[in-house]
């Protein structure tokens, strides 16, 4: 029984597939079956069934699964400790990033980072910033570049790394967009497409409509920023999105105020933090 089979475990239960996870891990799909049947082997045990298009997790997999996780951390606590007691910076780090940010703002550092230091091999792992604040507080990842939340967590220390805008938009013919001067109670009459409810872009725009009484007829929500900038782009409706996303297919709807969110990097300061995390982090600041 070998460390990588516990982390094809762990990352089908997370994705639910065979095929996500081997891109995951970056191995191929029979590479990951053949790490999950010698789990099940040993403990004597079906893991997984199959189910459409992906697998179903058996009974024994959930109970398998906290402990298993609660093993990979301790396993990583005293790799960070190893780590931290060692000159060279290396081994593996595990960090979660936003797909907005991961795709517009972390490229050329993490290409720095890698260049610098390359005996660190860097897991990352693309979650919506909610999932990956989370994952922080529960000590799945060691650091996380995030929407920062409106509202911190005690146990862990935030970093602001840039300003991200936002900005109301529509398409071209929409009819908001040839009036001029609107105020948010004019945006109220049509429909809106915001990401869900739960997503702290979503709670900073809600917030400014309910300062002033006024709620949103919000029609559907989403949680990918492209997603929602495609279907701003047909007509669906209005929409908030960070100013980066604006392209030509989308128009900046002329209303007199301002929104703006934090983007930042969050990390839980109790555990051990490898020499690996400590870098990235002098790094980015």
């Amino acid at each position: 029984m070998n460390l990588a089979a516990f982390e094809a475990f762990t990352k089908v239960m997370e994705t639910g597939s065979i095929s996500l996870a081997a891109d995951l891990l970056f191995i191929t799909q029979p590479a990951v079956t053949k790490r999950i049947h010698s789990l099940e082997e040993y403990f004597g045990v079906k893991l997984f069934e199959s189910s459409g298009r992906g697998v179903k997790a058996t009974h024994a997999a959930h109970s398998l699964l906290p402990k298993v996780k609660n093993w990979l951390n301790e396993l990583g606590d005293i790799h960070h400790t190893l780590s931290h007691e060692q000159t060279q910076v290396q081994g593996k780090l595990k960090i979660g990033t936003s797909h907005h940010i991961g795709l517009h703002h972390l490229p050329s550092h993490l290409r720095h980072y890698v260049q610098t230091f390359p005996n660190v091999t860097l897991d990352v792992h693309f979650v919506d910033s909610e999932q990956a604040h989370e994952k922080v507080l529960a000590g799945d990842l060691e650091l996380a570049f995030l929407t920062l939340p409106p509202h911190g967590e005690d146990r862990l220390n935030y970093v602001t790394l840039w300003d991200d805008p936002l900005v109301f938009v529509a398409a071209p013919f929409h009819p908001l967009a040839n009036q001029h001067n609107l105020q948010l109670e004019d945006l109220i009459q049509y429909p809106s497409l915001l990401p869900a409810a739960q997503t702290y872009t979503s709670q900073i725009t809600l917030a400014e409509f309910e300062k002033r009484g006024l709620k949103p007829k919000i029609t559907m929500s989403n949680n990918p920023l492209e997603s929602i900038r495609m279907l701003a782009s047909i007509g669906l409706g209005w929409s908030v999105l960070p100013k980066t996303l604006l392209n030509p297919d989308l128009q900046q709807l002329d209303i007199p105020f301002e929104m703006h969110r934090q983007l930042g990097m969050v990390w839980h300061p109790a555990r051990t933090q490898s020499k690996a995390v400590l870098e990235l982090i002098k790094m980015m600041t």
